[in-house]
């Protein structure tokens, strides 16, 4: 089935592999509201957290452009360590050409549910937990949280499921128009949903903060919110 220009896939089997990597930027970009925007704001919160000698890791790091806009923001700060994670090589491979030139941009293919994480300032899941199993995902927030430092801030972008039905309906719709907005076709539109069965499994916000509070967040609020896609920003 026919994704998007150069992305293909088969039903409830929507893979980051192969030709996904070099057709992602764009992808994303127009599939995503605001995907570029939440890019310049965690630039912007980096601030806060990113010291000279902090270690930031971005799970899920997929070509590797949001640790680039980090990096070369930061870049006053030269003994900052990037890390980048992705499961997937041919995301790793773009990546690592995406920040050609950026001195401390590492980028590890690995399973970001099993490897482990240095102690951190700043951990960042940009669209990421999404894809994971749900069984697993309460293990990973406790990893994350137990690798931040005193201080430390783990930013997750997720796209979120409604509170009932009749919400649902409301933002599944609105969704289908901005990306119809965007270009997309309704086949394109159709097909997209039907790769992602079984595959993309979004939480409610609600079921999001609980990840996060079991974890042992307590200090947590929204940072950006566009009817299904939310930004949240949990200080340890």
């Amino acid at each position: 089935m026919n994704i998007d220009d150069g992305i293909s896939a088969k039903r409830s089997a929507w893979s980051f592999g192969a030709e996904v990597a070099e057709a992602f930027p764009d992808h994303a970009r127009r599939s995503i509201p605001w995907y570029r925007d939440g890019h310049e704001l965690i630039c912007y919160l980096s601030d806060f957290f990113v010291a000279p000698d902090s270690v930031v890791y971005d799970l899920g790091c997929s070509t590797g452009d949001l640790l680039k806009v980090l990096a070369e923001y930061n870049g006053h700060k030269p003994d900052v360590r990037w890390i980048g994670l992705d499961k997937e090589q041919d995301m790793i491979d773009r990546a690592r050409k995406t920040c050609a030139g950026l001195d401390r941009v590492e980028f590890c293919c690995e399973d970001i549910l099993t490897c482990a994480l240095d102690a951190s300032d700043l951990i960042i899941a940009y669209y990421t937990v999404q894809f994971i199993e749900e069984r697993h995902r309460q293990a990973l927030f406790d990893r994350i949280y137990q690798a931040l430092n005193w201080g430390g801030a783990f930013i997750l972008f997720e796209k979120v499921g409604a509170p009932d039905s009749r919400f649902q309906d409301m933002m599944s719709c609105l969704y289908r128009e901005f990306k119809q907005r965007k270009g997309f076709s309704s086949e394109e539109i159709l097909n997209k949903e039907v790769s992602l069965k079984g595959v993309l499994k979004p939480f409610s916000t609600a079921g999001n903060l609980g990840l996060l509070e079991r974890a042992g967040f307590v200090d947590v609020m929204t940072i950006m919110k566009y009817v299904s896609f939310e930004g949240f920003l949990a200080i340890k």
